[in-house]
């Protein structure tokens, strides 16, 4: 297809970017033999990743360097000893800071690049894997093993996903990752394919490239059941390791933008999935168009990382919408991040009263509910009361944080209470946060 030589043509990375890149490597290989002798470590580097690949688009500089120790060394060891190595490493690039996963690791920036320095184990096969990021180096392994020259089907599939919004396996985003991407060419051949299959992946539902079914059985069907019990839209049996599913991240929304995408693009071919024209938005607009009403809550978070935050955020929100829907509110949706909460509503005032039904007056309920009531009356059988409420919704919102009567992530739940709430207002930071909620243009399909 034509269509797809030129987009090639404008992601494939070019001889001075193949040049850059492996000029870099070589320094960092000569820090890291150098750095380790200095320490007195024994650690293996390896290069992982897209780079490593070579299934990386152009523009793209993120280099993975993998410090790898041997697997008796204990743990505590291991990050210890492995932060202090990728320190030391990076003492001589332009500069870095030590960032946090499952355990410290350092990122760096030199000529361009960014190079995250990760210790790791030394790890052969599933078996040995310890810790989380240890799989990344059989993970380029397989992949390099078995991509048989599809590199550029790659990377049109990776083009495409990075088109319609659906890349990025990040908690905060909960797309197709890169290795995900790897995987269904290398299972189905070839880009096109793929987006052939975007029905009969979702209907199959269980996809096994290491034929772990067969080998691991127990193991495999184990991982099978949990995922498919947690309602996953995929469940992709990782090749190199037959306990996890490379797709476990993966949203049922930004499954929805490839499905509908991928039939979008066989019916009628162009390079707008790859290249999007990107018209801003006025989040005001929205709201004048709509007719509903935002409310913002800002606050400061925890100092952890987004694995662990951003679900917090999300039990909050929705703990919040309702309480809200409870007090009588409608809320149409929330959205969130690391530090904001929004709330869509449909109105900012309700009643000031409040009417509640009460139990049969002749009842020994009803003689309580009297007694408790300042305006009571008799409709038929039944006791009701009349009594005055907020009806301003941030003086609701707020008695609700105050009271802390509602469901929230444990580490945010304090940093929430006292957040500032704006209404039908947000900082210039999140004017394309709130375009893209209230327009709905993140999951928007037509």
């Amino acid at each position: 297809m034509e269509l797809l030589s030129q987009v090639l043509e404008r992601i494939k990375p070019r001889e001075e970017d193949y040049r850059e890149l492996n000029e870099v490597r070589l320094y960092l290989l000569e820090l890291v033999k150098s750095s380790s002798e200095e320490l007195g470590l024994e650690v293996k580097p390896y290069f992982v990743g897209s780079l490593e690949k070579d299934t990386f688009l152009r523009g793209d500089h993120d280099i993975d360097l993998f410090l790898a120790f041997p697997l008796d060394t204990p743990l505590e060891v291991l990050r210890e000893k492995g932060l202090e190595l990728a320190k030391r490493i990076a003492e001589d690039l332009d500069r870095y800071e030590v960032a946090y996963a499952e355990h410290p690791y350092v990122r760096a920036y030199y000529k361009g690049f960014q190079v995250d320095l990760v210790p790791c184990y030394d790890v052969r096969d599933w078996r040995d894997v310890k810790t989380a990021v240890d799989r990344s180096i059989l993970h380029t392994r397989w992949v390099l093993e078995n991509l048989s020259g599809r590199n550029d089907e790659v990377r049109l599939f990776k083009k495409f996903l990075k088109g319609i919004n659906a890349y990025g396996s990040e908690i905060y985003v909960r797309g197709f990752s890169g290795y995900l991407a790897e995987i269904l060419v290398i299972k189905f051949g070839s880009f096109l394919e793929v987006l052939e299959k975007h029905d009969f992946m979702l209907r199959q539902k269980v996809i096994d490239p290491g034929n772990w079914l067969k080998r691991e059985p127990e193991i495999a069907m184990k991982t099978v059941k949990r995922e498919i019990e947690e309602d996953k839209p995929l469940v992709v049996i990782d090749p190199v390791d037959p306990r996890r599913n490379v797709a476990a991240n993966l949203s049922w929304e930004r499954y929805g933008l490839f499905y509908f995408n991928a039939k979008k693009f066989l019916e009628n071919p162009s390079q707008e999935f790859f290249f999007p024209r990107v018209t801003p938005g006025n989040y005001l607009n929205e709201l004048k168009r709509k007719g509903t009403h935002l409310l913002t809550l800002l606050f400061n978070p925890p100092d952890i990382v987004d694995d662990l935050l951003l679900p917090q955020v999300e039990k909050t929100a929705k703990g919040l919408a309702r309480q809200l829907e409870l007090e009588g509110f409608k809320v149409l949706g929330i959205d969130y991040g690391r530090n904001f909460i929004f709330l869509e509503v449909d109105r900012l005032e309700r009643p000031i009263v409040s009417i509640k039904r009460g139990p049969l007056y002749f009842s020994s309920h009803g003689l309580r509910f009297y007694a408790r009531n300042e305006r009571v009356w008799i409709e038929g059988k039944d006791l009701y009361s009349e009594k005055p409420t907020e009806g301003w919704i941030v003086d609701v919102l707020e008695k609700i944080l105050k009271s802390g009567m509602f469901s929230a992530g444990k580490q945010v739940k304090k940093a929430v209470q006292e957040a500032d709430i704006l209404v039908d207002y947000v900082p210039r930071s999140l004017r394309k946060d709130a375009y893209l909620f209230l327009s709905r243009m993140k999951f928007r399909i037509k």
